[in-house]
């Protein structure tokens, strides 16, 4: 159902751009936005992942920068069974994090600074399953194609003035203005009924990844009550990539509320809740984290021991497969 609705919103996004067209110049304007609309996409496909990475100054990091942070994102993407994406560290203050690449196979996922601060084990581990299930959902293509046709009628209707006056024009000076109005209005409402539709798609995925739903549920509470107080500047800067990011990046002022990407954490968070209902029966135990700590804050940059090869690093495919978490 969630493919399904996500289907009919791209659908409708495009269609949304091509009357703009079709309003603006007849039919040679539609044929116009469909070129410009196949054109942007094609470039958004191919560089897209690297185009945000440099945007938020994300630098790759190995298992020898951070080998916590890495053998989390290895364990965890073994489990859900992917490649395994490269990862990289944002020098960032706001506690957040976003995946991005045309592919499961051209993946990255990201996290800042402020995240790895904050979040123990646990809860970064169920960030990091969400954002491994935005990659296995191939989220990361859909909201590309999506706000890449959104920022393309946001662009077609600041020209539209230099179109009122043609003869294909069908709404005269009126229309005209009340497409650069309305027009970018839609597509924003229809980009932020996609966002939230996959977000709830990879809260549900990630909650199954990584084994515990509650995770995750901890994560977004205290990701949302710190992005809050600090800014964070590139996202500012850049509104349109806000729906990339596991929270909203943005200030948490009205107009961010009322045209928010992203769904209201408390139902994020009833929703987790209730599907560790159905992973962890009652009266079972809970997933825990190993007793060594592997994954621990000292741990997240901390380099290989020079002592020799441990059970954390060798490859996920000699490893048995967990039956409920990446810890057994």
């Amino acid at each position: 159902m969630n493919y399904f609705k996500t289907g009919l919103l791209i659908a409708a996004i495009t269609a949304l751009f091509l009357a703009v067209g079709f309003l603006l110049g007849g039919m040679t304007g539609m044929l116009i936005a469909f070129a410009v609309a196949v054109a942007m996409n094609g470039f958004a496909y191919w560089n897209s992942d690297k185009m945000v990475l440099k945007m938020y100054g994300a630098r790759q990091v190995g298992r020898s920068e951070a080998q916590g942070l890495y053998q989390m994102v290895e364990d965890l993407a073994a489990r859900a069974e992917l490649p395994m994406p490269k990862v990289f560290i944002m020098d960032n203050p706001q506690p957040n994090a976003f995946a991005t690449g045309r592919n499961p196979e051209n993946a990255a996922v990201a996290v800042t600074t402020g995240l790895m601060k904050i979040l123990n084990k646990e809860e970064t581990a169920g960030v990091l399953a969400h954002e491994l299930a935005h990659i296995k959902n191939r989220d990361t293509l859909t909201m590309t194609v999506t706000a890449t046709i959104a920022g393309a009628i946001s662009m077609l209707a600041n020209f539209a003035l230099f179109f009122g006056g043609s003869r294909d024009n069908r709404i005269g000076i009126v229309g005209t203005i009340a497409i650069m109005v309305l027009a970018p209005l839609g597509a924003m409402l229809v980009q932020m009924a996609i966002s939230r539709t996959r977000e709830y798609s990879a809260d549900h995925t990630g909650g199954e990844i990584c084994g515990n739903p509650e995770w995750l549920a901890s994560a977004l509470q205290k990701l949302e009550n710190s992005a809050r107080g600090i800014e964070n500047i590139p996202a500012e800067k850049n509104p349109a990539s806000a729906s990339l990011f596991i929270v909203n990046p943005l200030h948490g002022q009205r107009a961010d509320k009322l045209f928010s990407t992203h769904p209201s954490t408390a139902n994020r968070v009833a929703r987790l809740k209730e599907l560790a209902k159905s992973l962890v029966p009652s009266g079972g135990q809970r997933v825990r984290a190993d007793r060594e700590d592997r994954y621990s804050h000292e741990g997240m940059f901390r380099k290989p021991s020079s002592r020799g090869s441990t059970p954390y690093t060798d490859s996920p495919v000699n490893r048995p497969r967990p039956k409920k978490g990446p810890w057994g």
